[in-house]
C-alpha cells in the first residue's frame, strides 16, 4: 500500500496545484492531509474548497482551529515581538476573508486520526496527528529526546505516527521501551506542501509504503519516501507583497524558511 501524507499548505494555492499534479503521478492508494489549510496567504478558500473537492480526509491544524472558531489567536509559537506582530496581521486577516461554509468546515475537522492495519499476526497502528497526540500545536522537532518520543507514541498506541507543524521532514525509527519485547515504531514529520522551513522552498510530502509482510517486529516495516516539488514560489511572493500580509512572508516562501 502507498499513502500520500500532505501537511501545513497554509493557503498557498500555488503550491498545492503543484502538490496535486506530483502525487497524481505517483498514483497513491490513499491520501490525507495532516491539516493547516489557511494561514499566511491569500488563498485559503480555494485550498479549502480543492480539499473538499476531492474529498480528501483531512484534520484540523493549529491554524485551522482558531481560524473555524473565529478567534484571534492560532497557537503558534512566535519567537521574538516581530514575529508575533506579523502573526497577528495573518490571522486578522485570515479570518476576514475566510467565507461562512469554509470556516464551518475547518471547525468541524476531526483532531486526530487512527488507521489500524492487521497485516500478520499483530496490529500495526497508523497515528495522524497535526502537532502530537497531546496537543494539536506542540512541536517534535527532530532532536526531541527519544525516552519522550517513545512516550508520546506508547502513550496513543502508535506504531507508525505521522505528524506536521513544524515544516521540518524526518523520519526516526524507535527502538522497544523497556519491557515492551521487540517492536519498533517510525516518527514522521512530513513536512509541508506550502510553507517549508528547512532551507528549501520546494513543497514536500510523504509516501508511506506498507505492505502484506509490515510488522512492528521489523525496523524496516515502513518505508517512506520524502518527495520536494517545485511550484511557483514567485506567484506566492508576491501575492503575500500585494496584500495586507507582512512582506517577510513573501521572503520566507522564497528561502524556504
Amino acid at each position: 500500500m502507498k499513502i500520500a501524507l500532505f501537511s501545513d499548505i497554509h493557503a498557498n494555492l500555488p503550491a498545492l496545484e503543484a502538490f496535486f499534479n506530483d502525487v497524481d503521478t505517483r498514483q497513491p492508494d490513499a491520501i490525507y492531509c495532516l491539516g493547516d489549510l489557511v494561514g499566511y496567504n491569500i488563498w485559503p478558500n480555494e485550498v479549502i474548497r480543492e480539499i473538499r473537492k476531492r474529498r480528501i480526509p483531512a484534520i484540523a491544524g493549529n491554524y485551522d482551529f482558531g481560524i473555524g472558531r473565529a478567534i484571534d489567536d492560532c497557537g503558534c509559537a512566535y519567537k521574538t515581538d516581530a514575529e508575533k506582530a506579523n502573526g497577528a496581521v495573518s490571522i486578522s486577516f485570515t479570518n476576514q476573508i475566510v467565507e461562512e461554509k469554509e470556516r464551518q468546515y475547518l471547525r468541524t475537522l476531526p483532531a486526530h486520526l487512527k488507521i489500524e492495519f492487521q497485516l500478520n499476526n499483530d496490529r500495526l497502528n497508523l497515528l495522524l496527528v497535526h502537532g502530537s497526540p497531546r496537543k494539536i500545536n506542540e512541536y517534535l522537532f527532530e532532536d526531541r529526546d527519544e525516552k519522550s518520543l517513545l512516550r508520546i507514541m506508547q502513550d496513543a498506541d502508535a506504531d507508525i505516527m505521522c505528524f506536521g507543524h513544524t515544516h521540518k521532514p524526518y523520519h526516526r525509527i524507535l527502538p522497544a521501551v523497556p519491557g515492551e519485547g521487540p517492536h519498533y515504531r517510525h516518527a514522521i514529520n512530513i513536512g509541508s506542501v506550502g510553507k517549508p522551513k528547512d532551507g528549501d522552498p520546494r513543497g514536500g510530502y510523504v509516501l508511506l509504503h506498507l505492505n502484506e509482510h509490515s510488522s512492528v517486529l521489523d525496523k524496516d516495516a515502513a518505508q517512506v519516501e520524502f518527495i520536494r516539488f517545485t511550484y511557483d514560489v514567485e506567484k506566492a511572493a508576491q501575492a503575500v507583497e500585494n496584500s495586507p500580509l507582512p512582506d517577510a512572508y513573501a521572503e520566507s516562501l522564497r528561502r524556504g524558511v
